[in-house]
């Protein structure tokens, strides 16, 4: 049980061990260091246990880290295996699909493309920052891009346009991409584009 002395006891014993009594630019007194100076070997420490005397261990030949096992050169590079770009989106573009690209495209890509992807988001708006604003996506060189170099640019970035690899997974870059097509399409299509039924029911809107 514990009493009204023994708190009290705690208390002068802690603050005794806290403090040194006196002003001083020495750390406080600890009775008990092991947090502090734990015993250990760092990484290029010699450790006579091992016949090298290595104290940090080679990896096991053959051994493949779990989450660096990624097969799939068209999902996980945007290329095939002979190197070349994949031309298309290897995800089949549903609602989706669209609907999670334009949630990251907002997040991670509106404050330089702006939501419309001409470029003039407010990171490049002299009035903030003057970094050189970035292409319009409705211009030919990108609309004749493969997915797979967009892919790769979102991943190692180019230019002013920094690498997105840790923000975005290859899942949702993916996805970014798909909502960046339906961009590209939104500035450059017509009515004549449309088939019969979509413009009936464009008109039927009005």
């Amino acid at each position: 049980m514990i009493t009204i002395r023994k708190v009290i006891f705690l208390l002068l014993m802690g603050g005794l061990c806290a403090c040194r009594g006196q002003e001083s630019d020495q750390p406080p007194l600890m009775g008990e260091r092991n947090m502090y100076e734990q015993s250990k070997y760092n990484p290029q420490d010699p450790n006579p246990m091992f016949d090298d005397n290595r104290a940090q261990r080679p990896i096991v030949a053959g051994t493949v880290e779990r989450a660096a096992l990624k097969p799939d050169p068209v999902f996980y590079q945007g290329k095939r295996a002979d190197g070349t770009w994949v031309m298309r989106n290897p995800r089949p573009i549903t609602r989706a699909l669209l609907l999670r690209g334009q949630e990251r495209f907002n997040i991670y890509c509106a404050p330089c493309h702006d939501r419309a992807g001409t470029g003039k988001g407010q990171s490049v708006d002299p009035k903030y920052q003057a970094f050189p604003p970035p292409p319009n996506y409705a211009d030919e060189r990108i609309r004749l891009m493969p997915d797979g170099q967009v892919f790769d640019v979102i991943t190692a970035g180019v230019r002013t346009m920094p690498s997105y690899r840790h923000q975005v997974s290859e899942t949702d870059r993916w996805a970014i991409i798909a909502y960046v097509r339906a961009l590209e399409r939104s500035q450059g299509t017509s009515i004549r584009d449309l088939s019969p039924a979509e413009i009936e029911k464009l008109e039927g809107k009005r």
